[in-house]
């Protein structure tokens, strides 16, 4: 299995060069998740990955077409989000703030890895996650954790800073 720490390892130089400033787009809607629940994230192509839920976790859910679900531990939660409004059954409204650094994957970028157009590699959160050329690799701004964001789900939810 590809690590966190090889993959930051191999990609963060790249991003650091290459890479562009993004902001979230679009509201999310989150909710506390329940402990022990498991989170299969699924977005256009298939699933991505899975999660289970800690006690404090926030369940995110994306507005996106694919409504893409995942889970965010409580103190990354306060960092990167501020509820705007209430609503039923315990979710909330939430305008996202930060930036992220990333890049669009390309073939030659996985070449260090595989011959093939797509990978796993470990998640921040210890899971299998998948890597396709075109997708994105991103890094937040402390750029101590890198992972995978669909292209689709990409596009919907994130512009230049």
């Amino acid at each position: 299995m590809i690590t966190q720490q090889e993959m930051l390892n191999h990609f963060l130089p790249i991003l650091e060069e290459k890479g562009s400033i993004y902001q979230k787009k679009s509201l999310i809607k989150a909710k506390k998740a329940v402990p022990g629940v498991v989170i299969i994230t699924r977005t256009n192509d298939g699933d991505e990955t899975k999660n289970k839920a800690e006690k404090g976790d926030w369940l995110v859910e994306n507005q996106t077409s694919s409504s893409e679900q995942y889970l965010v531990k409580p103190d990354v939660f306060e960092k990167k989000y501020t509820l705007i409004q209430s609503l039923e059954n315990g979710w909330g409204s939430y305008q996202p703030k930060g930036k992220i650094i990333a890049i669009e994957v390309k073939i030659e970028n996985l070449s260090h890895f595989t011959k093939d157009e797509k990978m796993e590699f470990q998640a921040p959160w210890k899971e299998l996650t998948l890597l396709r050329v075109g997708d994105f690799l991103v890094v937040p701004p402390e750029k101590n954790e890198i992972y995978r964001i669909a292209k689709k789900e990409f596009g919907e939810t994130y512009e230049k800073a």
